[in-house]
């Protein structure tokens, strides 16, 4: 059974792959060309709670500027942020840079080709040192991700919510993994969830495993996987600072290296955590000035909804001081500013930039 199961899904992988650029095609590992783990293991980090519509531009933005993983580790931090801002989940970037250090100062140049040895690099978890392992290196590691999650949990029927069922699930995709193109089968599976197995009115009738699967046969399949309730999550407020002096540059400042947005750049804020309100009011302005509202944003995280007061001041003649750095509101570009702090400036300053999604 196990072998029918993954003949069947490589056969269908063979004629309905995606084209990806990091991925070498079926017909071209038959000519003999092999996977770059540098490639493969950059579109895992970037592919984590991110579209690969997202991800593209991103990687090859990234493989274009630093074509080894011994250029990235050599690359300054502030220059790898700044390439990263917009794809959002920053302490992956934080964790890119240090493992691209490890692997260029510490393996010379070279992944480790397991499992084991993956996982002991910075940022590596059991998915991302299992994905590795079995497409780079073509070692029999059972992938699961969100795709394969669903394709399973359907094709057994699976009842169990997530996430306490990941484990019957991950020794189901073992079961299934075959030792012949272990790196091609697991591609499969997320080619599978991705185009055909999908959340939303799956084409059953095209699936290679519609013959076998449970949930077709004795219920619907877009009751799987069985998820536990989500919480609402909590919404935290603050307030944001636009200041512009009298040549057109904006008062940015650093955040710290660690924790939310770790390192990245930002407009003054209030102290709003993931845990606790930030003062919403001008009344916590960085320093005085003529300060007037600008609207409000709210931008969505994993754990929590984050609502802004925006209060714009300018032109201004006031030093940055202690307070941060100035920027040219046309160069704001090559900043390493997230998602959230685009939208704060476009609030107060419309033309700032082309206006964020997310």
């Amino acid at each position: 059974m196990k072998q029918d199961k993954s003949a069947i899904l490589l056969a269908w992988y063979d004629r309905h792959h995606r084209d990806l650029p990091w991925r070498i095609s079926p017909a071209a590992a038959k000519d003999g060309a092999v996977p770059d783990p540098y490639h493969i293991w950059m579109s895992e980090v970037m592919l984590q709670q991110t579209t690969v519509a997202a991800v593209k531009a991103y990687f090859a933005k990234f493989i274009s500027r630093w074509p080894t993983v011994t250029d990235l580790a050599k690359a300054p931090n502030e220059d790898v942020m700044a390439a990263w801002a917009g794809l959002g989940y920053y302490a992956r970037a934080r964790n890119l840079k240090k493992c691209a250090e490890a692997v260029a100062f510490e393996h010379g140049g070279t992944f480790p080709d397991t499992e084991e040895g993956l996982r002991a690099l910075p940022g590596i978890g059991d998915y991302t040192s299992a994905a590795i392992a079995a497409i780079a290196f073509n070692r029999p590691s059972a992938v699961m991700d969100g795709n394969v999650e669903r394709v399973i949990s359907r094709l057994f029927a699976i009842d169990a919510p997530l996430p306490g069922s990941k484990p019957q699930m991950k020794a189901k995709v073992a079961d299934l993994t075959p030792t012949d193109r272990p790196g091609d089968f697991a591609q499969a599976m997320m080619d599978l969830g991705a185009t055909i197995c999908t959340p939303k009115r799956p084409a059953c009738a095209l699936c290679p495993f519609n013959g076998d699967c449970l949930a077709l046969a004795t219920d619907d399949p877009e009751r799987f996987p069985v998820k536990a309730a989500k919480k609402a999550k909590p919404v935290r407020l603050g307030a944001a600072f636009i200041a512009v002096d009298r040549d057109g540059r904006l008062l940015l400042r650093k955040r710290v290296d660690s924790g939310l947005l770790g390192g990245m750049t930002e407009v003054p804020t209030t102290a709003w955590t993931s845990r606790q309100d930030g003062e919403t009011g001008v009344d916590a302005a960085p320093f005085p000035a003529a300060w007037q509202p600008a609207g409000a944003i709210s931008h969505v995280f994993t754990h929590f909804e984050l609502r802004l007061s925006i209060f714009r001041a300018g032109p201004i003649d006031i030093p940055p001081g202690d307070h941060g750095f100035w920027v040219p509101v046309i160069e704001l570009d090559g900043e390493a500013l997230p998602t959230v702090m685009k939208k704060a400036i476009v609030a107060a300053i419309p033309t700032a930039f082309p206006t964020p999604k997310g």
